[in-house]
């Protein structure tokens, strides 16, 4: 044991944090995504993992064919828009539940991914092109401007997502999450609602995809695997961690939206504690999927813990 931890360097560590931060920044605009059809809408999209690679995908060959990076995140937003639409569409229009309709577009999404690329795997050359994000940023010279920005970018998202769901269409949105049948009933297109809620989550989803794609100098048609736990990772642990602090409060809704990126950080941040521990990285899906299910857990724990004691 004492071989073991004399064998850890803290100081490896402490150089994995900045790129952890990044990737928390980065993901946590996914996890927005996430946050608006799981909480918002309260519907259970699994498109997530098809649409996060498509914006990547779209982003890499748009930059290949020239297109500045920064243009070509509007195309990877637009793209993941799509995804959404289709997802929408298919649940409304035709009827099929909602988890379903995702997995179908996600699956569909795997042959267009490949049909946009050409190949499982796209790579652009760091060096040659000015993106917005990329892991040598995190190292480089100008470090401090790279986070200064993506903090920015995030809070200015934030920002803009908190006055959408405080006019009347966002509000309808909401409504339409909270309780359809009382929604249609004050006569609120419901199908729309979903379909544009939907739109807008994806969007998200593939404008994160475009910018982790430039961040890894690839985008790879598995990239967006497992997308959906993460995303839920760091919404649950958000809630949480910070769900009293953000109750109750005059902008509660943007504290809320606030702590998911903070979320998707202590995500990777525990990510990458276990990295440095040596736990085999094999089992990095594994130990998400029993990370997610432990802070789903802990509310119904509390919650009943509580009940207990009340009655005692």
């Amino acid at each position: 044991m004492a071989t073991y931890f004399a064998s850890l360097d803290p100081m490896s560590l402490a150089r994995a944090l900045p790129g952890s931060v990044a990737q928390g920044v980065i993901w946590g605009i996914m996890a927005l995504g996430v946050y608006i059809t799981f909480r918002i809408l309260d519907f259970a999209d699994l498109t997530v993992d098809g649409s996060l690679a498509t914006g990547g995908a779209v982003a890499v060959m748009l930059i290949r064919g020239g297109m500045n990076p920064a243009l070509a995140l509007i195309f990877a937003f637009l793209a993941g828009m799509a995804a959404g639409f289709v997802t929408g569409v298919l649940h409304t229009f035709f009827g099929i539940p909602g988890i379903l309709a995702s997995i179908l577009t996600q699956i569909g999404l795997y042959s267009v991914n490949l049909g946009i690329m050409g190949k499982s795997n796209q790579a652009i050359n760091v060096m040659q092109y000015d993106l917005v994000a990329s892991l040598r940023y995190v190292t480089g010279e100008n470090s401090t401007i790279f986070f200064f920005g993506l903090i920015a970018g995030a809070l200015v998202l934030i920002g803009i997502i908190y006055w959408f769901f405080g006019t009347e269409l966002g509000a309808a949105i909401r409504a339409t999450g909270c309780n359809p049948q009382m929604a249609r009933a004050q006569g609120i297109n419901t199908g729309f609602n979903k379909v544009l809620a939907l739109m807008i989550s994806n969007g998200l989803v593939g404008l994160c995809g475009g910018i982790y794609a430039q961040y890894q100098g690839a985008a790879d048609v598995n990239m967006g695997r497992g997308a959906i736990v993460i995303g839920l990772a760091a919404v649950i642990i958000s809630e949480v961690i910070f769900g009293k602090f953000c109750a109750g409060r005059k902008m509660a809704f943007a504290f809320t939206l606030g702590a998911v990126f903070i979320g998707a950080i202590i995500y990777y941040i525990v990510i990458a504690l276990v990295l440095w521990l040596k736990m085999p990285s094999d089992y990095m899906k594994l130990f998400s999927a029993v990370v997610v299910a432990c802070f789903l857990a802990v509310p119904y724990m509390k919650g009943k813990y509580s009940k207990k004691r009340r009655t005692a």
